[in-house]
């Protein structure tokens, strides 16, 4: 009996130990002036014009609940530019300001470097980031976009170990777009990947939104921090992003034996455009009052023909039919104005 109840126990952690994805764990790379404005990340840091010098800061944590840890190691950094050509840029250790899982202030080690914009056009940030304490090997991949209409090198493939290769152009992306793309791992399609996707919150908005899912989900507040989905056969996924913000989309290969080796894409999602109050300058009417009113106006129209054939005065001809016109038309005005 006892030995059976070892073997359980050994089965459980087993089963603990292959489901564990990093623990919605993912390297945040954030284009920002100055490391105290890093966590203001907007999708327009993201945007650079040709000639900007772009400061890359990469940070390690859960983005949703605004959590740090110290990086264990120094990150590898290059850019491909949109002609191609990979550029292996130099990496700085800092310091950030944040939290801890225990909700205590710190600081907490992060890396920065930076690179000039030479080209118009898609620049693809690739960090490789090795964390010692989750033994994870994390790609990630940010694009830095140059020019109007110079839509080219979004969708590159960098040769990352395991790699998302976006189907949709990662800028210009609204609230409640549909994000899709292709899981890859060793340069072949990987099917049946988990896919973890999670939005960052700034670390007042992030302790305010954690503390209202536990209240309201405690039997498993975290369901709704790190959101899951499944590549299909192809590799490929999809997922509604639906809030503005910075969205990661991490992929994860578990291996038998070894580190597990994760690909994330990093989608800055912009506000509805145009917004829903913007979406028309004229209130329209629905089926059923703009079929009223067209009732209204025949009615309107039958009687004035009524009207003229007892008179004495004979009427014009396609008179009817103009008073018709007039009383649609004045019908529908009385109805859209009620809609103002």
């Amino acid at each position: 009996m006892k030995g059976k109840f070892i073997r359980c126990l050994l089965l459980i952690g087993l089963f603990l130990c292959s489901t564990g994805m990093a623990s919605a764990h993912f390297t945040m790379v954030f284009p920002s002036d100055d490391a105290s404005s890093v966590w203001d990340v907007t999708p327009e840091d993201y945007i650079a014009d040709l000639g900007d010098t772009k400061t890359i800061y990469m940070m390690w944590g859960h983005p949703y609940e605004h959590i740090l840890f110290n990086m264990g190691s120094m990150p590898k950094v290059s850019i491909m530019k949109p002609d191609g050509t990979v550029e292996q840029l130099t990496v700085e250790e800092i310091t950030v300001d944040g939290q801890d899982e225990d909700g205590n202030l710190g600081t907490f080690v992060a890396y920065k470097t930076s690179f000039t914009v030479d080209q118009m056009g898609d620049s693809v940030v690739a960090v490789k980031y090795y964390d010692p304490d989750e033994d994870l090997i994390d790609y990630t991949k940010a694009v830095i976009h140059c020019g109007v209409e110079m839509w080219e090198g979004w969708d590159a493939e960098v040769g990352q170990e395991t790699e998302i290769i976006p189907y949709m152009r990662p800028y210009g992306m609204e609230e409640g777009f549909v994000f899709a793309g292709k899981a890859m791992h060793n340069g072949a399609i990987f099917a049946g990947a988990p896919v973890e996707v999670e939005i960052y919150h700034t670390l007042d908005l992030g302790i305010e939104i954690v503390e209202k899912a536990e209240e309201m989900y405690p039997y498993d507040a975290p369901m709704v921090f790190t959101r899951l989905t499944t590549s299909n056969v192809n590799g490929d996924f999809m997922y509604t992003l639906d809030e503005p913000g910075i969205w990661f989309a991490g992929v994860t290969m578990e291996p038998e034996s070894g580190s597990n080796v994760r690909g994330v894409f990093i989608i800055p999602v912009i506000e509805a455009f145009p917004s829903a109050g913007e979406s028309s300058s004229a209130p329209s009417a629905s089926s059923a009052e703009l079929q009223q009113a067209v009732a209204e106006a025949k009615q309107a129209a039958e009687d004035a023909k009524a009207a003229a054939a007892e008179s004495s005065t004979p009427s014009t001809p396609g008179f009817g039919s103009i008073v018709a016109v007039v009383g649609i038309l004045a019908a529908l005005f009385i109805v859209t104005k009620r809609k103002l």
